[in-house]
């Protein structure tokens, strides 16, 4: 595989990573409905060292509303309790010395739109990791035509580096209009 194609199969590669960022970012934020992935992300105190939640705890979804923690151990409904305060969800956990539900209340108009615009500067990151990849790629790329490839064909893999932003972008795009189509949807 000559040194073009390995740039453009690299460049292809991590585009593909910022997409799945975007994707595990986007899953974060919460469109109404109740999702174990709201909690991803969380720590919890499990005896001295910081654990994600869902490996001290077995979390169900009740309903559309209502998500259910259950620690492994009974001590840890305190420090799950701190750790889901401290993430800063926007949802006050209700114990009730076996559990730990969290419920989840009805997205307002100003609400969605704070998710939508959370959602949009996560897409603007995506869109600005895969610009940074385009770029990156045409310097190496300009660097093998000073030492000898020719013009022809870095003008060509020019063209694949850019065409491959322009489809990435477009996928950015679709995530961003079908997350905000789930979050405004009543």
């Amino acid at each position: 595989m000559s040194n073009l194609s390995q740039i453009l199969a690299d460049e292809t590669a991590t585009m593909n990573k910022a997409i799945s960022h975007l994707e595990a970012e986007l899953a974060k934020i919460r469109a109404g409905k109740a999702s174990p992935s709201m909690l991803d992300g969380i720590n919890v105190d499990y005896y001295g060292n910081p654990t994600p939640l869902n490996q001290a705890a077995n979390i169900t979804v009740l309903d559309a509303r209502t998500i259910s923690i259950q620690p492994w151990e009974k001590t840890m409904l305190a420090p799950i309790e701190k750790g889901i305060m401290a993430a800063n969800i926007g949802i006050t956990p209700q114990n009730d010395g076996n559990t730990i539900r969290l419920f989840l209340p009805p997205l307002t108009e100003e609400r969605r739109k704070e998710l939508v615009k959370r959602c949009n500067g996560e897409g603007e990151n995506a869109k600005i990791s895969i610009r940074n990849i385009r770029r990156d790629a045409i310097e190496q790329i300009k660097k093998l035509q000073k030492e000898g490839v020719s013009e022809d064909e870095c003008k060509d893999a020019e063209k694949e580096a850019q065409d491959a932003t322009d489809r990435y972008i477009a996928i950015v795009e679709k995530h961003l209009a079908f997350k905000e189509k789930e979050i405004m949807a009543v």
